[in-house]
């Protein structure tokens, strides 16, 4: 099971969203689908009945996309990079995401990859596709990008990630050399890491970026205990004015939701009254508090 799932923010075009890529990609599987109901509607600005959220998967990834307004807006900080085996596969993937999108890197030869271009789609959603020879690669596997700010963080962040979950490694990281200015020498020009037992790659950028990490591209992690979710959630908060409704901000602005497998048991299998009910006590919460659910949702 993937353990930590990207959540994408959308402005209300979610359905959309997933049906362009299962036209986009030949392995889409769409799965849950919850709606929104009366309950914390001046907060969420909802009506009843209206998706909150999609979950579909793109091979080995899984991704839930948000409704949720117009409160953020995803940038290229986190991307996905799309391994592809054939120059063919790059160019149809190309020629598909890139329709009302903008492209970041044009699609060409570069010295990493024979056939690689960067662009975000119409939904703004940021995809690497690149040509690989290693059959074993994952298919899909999110990009933290290091700016701004956090430029030259990524090496410190990825040890900090593979330290707070089990089922972690560091592998072979490239560095930019002294001649790679404004990047420092020495800092990730690439570097692949696993948490959770699901691939990543972190790399620093200290151009002139206008981006940064925020909560439209987040993390969420499932717990399967209180236990779990009090660990992440005091391994990981940093800022404590982001922290609502299980979401938190890390040392590095990265978002993450740390959330409860039993949420979505209740959410799923309860009655109309013990869904708005449970739904109203979690939009309360900063941190969730799996005994309060349990016991909102068991109330006569």
């Amino acid at each position: 099971m993937q353990r930590i799932i990207p959540t994408l923010w959308s402005n209300d075009t979610a359905q959309e969203a997933v049906d362009f890529y299962t036209s986009v990609f030949d392995d889409v599987r769409v799965g849950r689908t919850d709606y929104y109901t009366d309950a914390g509607k001046e907060q969420h600005g909802h009506n009843a009945g209206e998706i909150v959220t999609i979950e579909f998967q793109i091979a080995n990834q899984t991704f839930i996309l948000l409704n949720g307004g117009d409160n953020f807006k995803i940038n290229p900080s986190i991307s996905f990079f799309v391994n592809c085996q054939t120059s063919e596969e790059v160019d149809a993937l190309w020629g598909k995401l890139s329709e009302g999108g903008t492209t970041l890197m044009p699609l060409d030869a570069y010295p990493f990859s024979k056939r690689y271009g960067w662009l975000s789609d119409k939904f703004g959603v940021s995809w690497q596709i690149i040509l690989t020879d290693d059959a074993s690669t994952d298919r899909i596997i999110p990009s933290l990008l290091f700016t701004k700010e956090h430029a030259g963080q990524a090496e410190e962040a990825i040890h900090f990630y593979t330290s707070v979950f089990p089922d972690s490694s560091v592998g072979d990281i490239s560095r930019y050399g002294a001649d790679q200015a404004p990047d420092q020498e020495g800092t990730v020009m690439y570097a692949p890491f696993t948490i959770a037992g699901h691939p990543f790659v972190a790399m620093d950028s200290a151009q002139a970026h206008n981006f940064t990490f925020n909560e439209a591209v987040s993390l969420l992690v499932e717990c399967d205990s209180q236990d779990e979710i009090d660990r992440y959630w005091n391994a990981l908060s940093a800022d404590p004015n982001a922290e609502v409704c299980g979401w938190l901000k890390d040392k590095f602005g990265v978002s993450w939701q740390i959330a409860p497998t039993r949420l979505n048991e209740m959410l799923a299998s309860g009655t109309r009254e013990q869904v708005e009910r449970v739904t109203a006590a979690y939009m309360q919460m900063k941190k969730f508090d799996i005994a309060e659910l349990e016991r909102v949702y068991l109330e006569k």
